[in-house]
């Protein structure tokens, strides 16, 4: 819980939503995440990083029940036996990170899906398979459709980070048409492209958040706190349409995220 608490306080709160008897899971889930997400901010080079993420590789497909000392590997695999989650998933989870740790630029926004859908859009489902067994798979896709909103303006909100460091997530298909590359938009202040690029990621970052509330309104209660960090995508958005992320991280104060939540915690998302 404390390690979720420090590293991923959206999804914290998210989580403090659900039943009592699954939050244990469902932090061992996030937690897991943010490990793997910050493999790139230990090393200074990618090969440990890889050596990392093959380490949890092995514990997850390990067959016994021994303990490994680590705490977040031990809760985690705890909860995979509990319900049953497939391992797969973690599986792809991983081999799609091992892109966090070059800075090789992102070949096409089909791409950038590919790779929401392996991380963001993997980890609500496996949430929701916590959640509600019965329920998840009728709403795979529209976790699709949110863990690509989520993860796309998750990238844009580390913008500032991945450009000091040279990484570029915004796709070469939305950079060439925005008149940028990579190599440009990593510079200083991104060159004149840089800003028609963001407005594009924005865009589509949109228009994964549009198509996942159309089908919100049918997701059970039981599902929501899988759900509920799209609340705060939305909000980002609107902050970062007032000011770009070239120019720094959106933020949404405490009282206005706790707020949010507790909301569509307890009503639910509108039809549209």
């Amino acid at each position: 819980m404390d390690a979720v608490r420090a590293s991923d306080h959206d999804r914290y709160l998210s989580a403090l939503y659900a039943p009592a008897d699954k939050r244990d899971a469902l932090f061992s889930l996030y937690a897991f995440n943010a490990e793997i997400a910050s493999v790139r901010d230990r090393i200074h080079e990618p090969l440990p990083g890889e050596v990392r993420l093959q380490w949890w590789r092995d514990v997850i497909a390990a067959e016994n029940d021994a303990e490994t000392g680590h705490p977040i590997a031990d809760a985690l695999r705890a909860t995979i036996a509990a319900n049953r989650l497939p391992k797969p998933a973690f599986d792809n989870m991983l081999e799609a990170r091992i892109f966090d740790l070059y800075d090789d630029a992102m070949p096409s926004r089909t791409d950038l899906e590919g790779y929401c859908g392996e991380t963001a859009a993997a980890l609500i489902q496996l949430a929701a398979m916590v959640l509600d067994p019965q329920e998840a798979p009728r709403f795979a896709e529209l976790a699709g459709r949110a863990g690509c909103a989520q993860a796309i303006t998750g990238l844009l909100l580390l913008l500032p980070l991945h450009r000091r460091r040279g990484q570029c997530f915004v796709p070469a298909d939305i950079l060439a048409a925005a008149g940028s590359s990579s190599e440009e938009f990593v510079k200083a202040d991104g060159g004149p492209g840089a800003q028609r690029a963001v407005a594009a990621m924005i865009a589509l970052a949109r228009e994964h958040l549009n198509a996942f509330e159309r089908g919100a309104a049918a997701l059970p209660a039981s599902l929501r706190p899988a759900f509920l960090p799209l609340v705060l995508t939305r909000a980002y958005l609107g902050k970062m349409e007032g000011r770009s992320p070239l120019d720094g991280a959106a933020r949404l104060s405490a009282l206005g995220r706790h707020w949010l939540l507790l909301r569509r915690a307890s009503k639910g998302w509108p039809a549209i």
